[in-house]
């Protein structure tokens, strides 16, 4: 059996990318959803294991000194970051691990492990992705940061591996999973299994 791969899938707030990652988790028993951690406290609904791991900041705090996160960024006083053991145990069961973090983050990532897959995931158009993120709350502070930060994002994502655009759920789908399974073809993979 060969090891997973871990995928990044970035791109700004609004774009669909909840979306994206349900329909491409529907028909898969080959992928595991990293799960971040938190220091905040649960969210109504919200379940540990399922929606965040939550812990104290002690906790998060030992883990970071311990090179035990993939990566982490403190917002609005709380930690978030995506601990590493689940992404590995995943890995060496075979399985691809899909991790959906912003930018910052990303680079963490592939700071520690340069062999990460990153998929950024863009709207059709920039005006297209305005009128859908003003159409929530026109007027807002909050949107208009959102927007200024999805600019800021779409800048970055000449540096990923690969671009989809999402301007059909399903194409989108359609191409990251082309997009895995190209991956997983790459002479080095396929070689060192023909030699076992």
């Amino acid at each position: 059996m060969y090891k997973g791969k871990t995928f990044i899938i970035s791109g700004p707030s609004g774009v669909g990318k909840s979306t994206v990652l349900k329909e491409l988790f529907q028909d898969r028993d080959d992928l595991y959803f990293s799960v971040s951690a938190t220091t905040r406290a649960p969210r109504p609904g919200e379940e540990h294991g399922v929606h965040y791991y939550f812990i104290t900041k002690d906790e998060f705090k030992t883990n970071i000194e311990n090179h035990a996160m993939l990566e982490y960024a403190e917002y609005c006083d709380n930690f978030y970051g995506t601990p590493k053991k689940f992404v590995d145990v995943a890995m060496e069961q075979g399985k691809d691990v899909v991790l959906d973090i912003e930018v910052q983050g990303a680079l963490q990532v592939v700071h520690k492990r340069p062999d990460v897959v990153r998929i950024f995931i863009a709207p059709p158009s920039w005006q297209g992705l305005s009128n859908l993120v003003l159409d929530v709350q026109p007027g807002n502070e909050k949107v208009q940061k959102r927007l200024v930060r999805a600019k800021v994002e779409l800048q970055t994502a000449n540096t990923y591996d690969y671009f989809v655009i999402n301007d059909t759920v399903e194409r989108a789908v359609r191409e990251i999973n082309a997009i895995m399974l190209a991956e997983h073809c790459k002479p080095a993979e396929r070689m060192a299994i023909l030699s076992e």
